[in-house]
This record gives structure tokens, sequence and C-alpha cells, in this order.
């Protein structure tokens, strides 16, 4: 077996995982809007977003296992799992641990979701925004991939649709604040649809 399989697998399923990351939160934001209520049936779209969310969490597990099994760069428990303990690129790794647990707590939360506070679980979800810039940032400083214009071009093209659908659901939960009778129809507290 090639000493570069687990290298491979770990860089792999991190571009895997942020790209399932990315969509994952461009879909929450879109049906967050109301845009798609019209189009399809809600269940679906909120299936859709779990699905993407969930499997960004197996492919993030699977980038840790690969960095875990990589004997270029050691990663123990200290620097998988604690902020600022790894001795490579210290600061871009310390983000991606910061977004794993966020990617954590925003997972474990859509799971328990029915058992919690409403407030809590959207205070939480919220944290979705600040994940993506994160992990997006993490991407580009301690990955391999930052020179690759494949990769340039998609994180360049997130960011400009994670801005412009933030903005949409600004403008959306303004209008809904402007003229409530109107919008209630439309927009129901800036969340996803619920089932």
């Amino acid at each position: 077996m090639s000493p570069q399989v687990w290298w491979f697998v770990s860089r792999s399923s991190g571009m895997i995982a942020w790209g399932l990351l990315t969509l994952s939160v461009c879909w929450g934001l879109f049906i967050s809007t109301k845009a798609v209520a019209k189009a399809s049936n809600p269940a679906w779209l909120l299936d859709l977003h779990r699905y993407l969310g969930g499997t960004a969490v197996i492919f993030t597990a699977i980038h840790l296992i690969g960095l875990a099994a990589d004997n270029y760069v050691t990663f123990g428990w200290a620097e998988t799992f604690v902020p600022m303990a790894s001795s490579w690129k210290a600061g871009p790794v310390a983000f991606g641990i910061i977004g794993f647990y966020l990617l954590l707590a925003i997972e474990i939360t859509s799971l328990a979701m029915k058992r919690l506070p409403r407030k809590l679980w959207r205070w939480v979800h919220h944290t979705s925004l600040p994940l993506y810039f994160v992990a997006t940032y993490h991407a580009i400083a301690a990955g391999t991939d930052a020179e690759n214009q494949w990769f340039r071009v998609a994180a360049l093209a997130s960011i400009n649709i994670v801005m412009f659908l933030t903005i949409v659901l600004i403008l959306a939960i303004r209008k809904a604040k402007l003229n409530p009778a109107r919008s209630a129809r439309t927009l129901v507290n800036a969340d996803p649809v619920e089932v």
C-alpha cells in the first residue's frame, strides 16, 4: 500500500466535507427564505438539508481518521482536538478544530431539535455561517489544494453564493418585520421548514 494513501484519504474527504457543508449552508439559507416553499414538498427540502449536514459530519470524521493514520505530519489526539496544539500550520489547523466543534454542536442540536428550547436550537443553528467561513479558511490556509485552480473557482463561487443568500435572507427578515401581516405567509421566523 502506498504510504501516501492516508494523505489522499484525508485530503479528499476534507474537500468533500467542505463541499457538503457548503451545500448544506446554501440549502439552509435557500429554504429559510421560503423561496422554494411553493415549488416542492417542504419535508423533502428539509430532509435534503439534514442529509447534507449529516454527510458532512461523516466525511469530517473520515478526514480526521485520515490525518491520524497519515505519517507525514503527526496528528495525535492533542493535535486533532486541541486548537493551537499542532506544530504544522497551527492557526489554520486550529480553525479546522473549531469548525469541527461547531459542526458537531449544530448536528447534535439538530438531531435533538424537538427536545430543545427553540431559542437555543436557533442560536446554535445560526453558527452555521461562522462555521462555513471557519471551514473555508481552514480549507484554503491548511489544505494543500489552495493553488488548485478548480478549488479556487469553487471557493470563490461558494463564498459569493453564501453571501448572496445571506443578504437575501436578511432582506426577507427585514421585510417581514416591516410588513408582518403580508410577510407571515412567506417567511416564518427565518427558520427552515419544520415537519
